[in-house]
């Protein structure tokens, strides 16, 4: 997908949080920390501070943080 969009796309960080709740699922718990960031520094820029698609990644963080 990087490879058609831009490094710098909505899409890209979707993907991320997408790639990240797996990695929750999957008890990779660093890893989906570290997709969520990015994700959620990426929606911020795009989007906005409260935009919906903004909020949930930034909500998958906190529950996954309050989780450890």
């Amino acid at each position: 997908m990087k490879q058609s969009l831009s490094e710098a796309h909505p899409a890209i960080a979707r993907s991320l949080n997408n790639l990240a709740l797996l990695y929750e699922s999957q008890g990779r718990y660093k890893e989906a920390e570290l997709l969520y960031l990015e994700a959620s520094a990426m929606m911020k820029q795009f989007l906005g501070e409260a935009h919906p698609e903004t909020i949930t990644v930034r909500q998958n963080l906190e529950r996954l943080v309050a989780e450890l």
